[in-house]
């Protein structure tokens, strides 16, 4: 079978008879438009280097058997804690149920690589893929900022402690993520890559420089010779120290290599670097919410030798720092 583009091209430069009946004239149409659209395909351009998006998908395969169960358990924490919520709990519910979110969507990404083919659910995928890309560092950076204003501005802090200012805060953040995710979706966007590659540059500033301050301000509130430390401000340390391990660990690698797309060949970048980089950031719906449970006392729902094995490592924890610092 003569493949269509040469036919394509041998239509543009035999000369044709004068005179063509309908069904001739409706077939050439045909023929240059099959010639001329660009077939479908699920790996998006990258069917000869599929190595990066395999290995972000199985980076994804931990969200499904260990991120989803997890942040489904971070909800319902939430949920029965609704009478005495912290601050940052709604922060802390949207991430999880966007998590939760993505993690269902890994199977139907396998599933259509392999065999559905379909340009609609590739469609979806996109979408969840850019829920993902937004809403973790947007929470996150929420998170920051909820904490920073409570350890630096106590004052401003309790006079906006109300939940309408933190409900109209999430109202934004979710109305900028279905509106990148959308155009995510929709595609064919001139650079926009770039609008990923400057959104996670300017959470990851923020956040950096928003914890760096609280630490720094938890390190000065300490009074000399001490070392007990307020329970609220420990609070805010421990959240401090989970959301900065959160930020290395899986917004550096991204943020070290995106701002160097165009010193890329564009095949290398969207087919290795960009999915490698995506990697990081997408097993993050597993740490996050393992991260979470970890700082609590007690876990519900699971097994009492789970927590009492949690709840025995805090108390020799305790009691080595006793011994550390007591006079000999």
């Amino acid at each position: 079978m003569e493949d269509p583009f040469i036919l394509y091209s041998s239509l543009n430069t035999t000369s044709l008879p004068t005179a063509l009946n309908p069904m001739n004239n409706s077939t050439v149409t045909d023929l240059m438009t099959n010639a001329t659209v660009k077939p479908f395909s699920v790996f998006d351009g990258c069917e000869e280097n599929v190595s990066g998006i395999l290995f972000d998908l199985s980076v994804q395969t931990f969200n499904v058997f260990l991120g989803l169960p997890a942040n489904i358990l971070v909800m319902v924490i939430l949920l029965r804690n609704r009478k005495e919520p912290s601050s940052s709990d709604i922060f802390l519910g949207c991430l999880a149920f966007m998590d939760a979110y993505f993690g269902i969507m890994v199977p139907f990404s396998y599933l259509n690589l392999y065999y559905w083919h379909s340009k609609d659910v590739w469609s979806a995928l996109m979408f969840s893929f850019g829920v993902k890309d937004t809403s973790g560092p947007l929470f996150l950076s929420c998170i920051c900022l909820d904490r920073f204003v409570a350890v630096l501005f106590p004052l401003s802090y309790g006079q906006l402690k109300d939940t309408k200012y933190r409900v109209s805060l999430s109202a934004v953040v979710l109305g900028l993520t279905f509106t990148y995710a959308s155009a995510k979706t929709i595609g064919g966007l001139h650079n926009f890559e770039k609008v990923f590659t400057g959104t996670i540059l300017a959470t990851f500033g923020w956040m950096v420089l928003c914890n760096g301050a609280i630490l720094v301000a938890l390190k000065r509130s300490r009074g000399s010779g001490k070392d007990d430390m307020h329970p609220m401000k420990k609070k805010a340390f421990k959240m401090v120290m989970s959301v900065l391990s959160i930020i290395v660990f899986n917004y550096l690698p991204p943020v070290a290599l995106f701002p160097f797309q165009d010193h890329y060949p564009l095949d290398t970048f969207r087919c290795l670097v960009q999915p490698v980089g995506y990697a990081f950031i997408n097993i993050s719906s597993s740490i996050q919410p393992i991260i979470y449970l970890s700082r609590l006392e007690k876990i519900p729902f699971l097994p009492e030798a789970w927590n009492k094995w949690g709840s025995s490592s805090k108390v020799k924890e305790k009691e080595v720092k006793v011994e550390t610092i007591s006079p000999a």
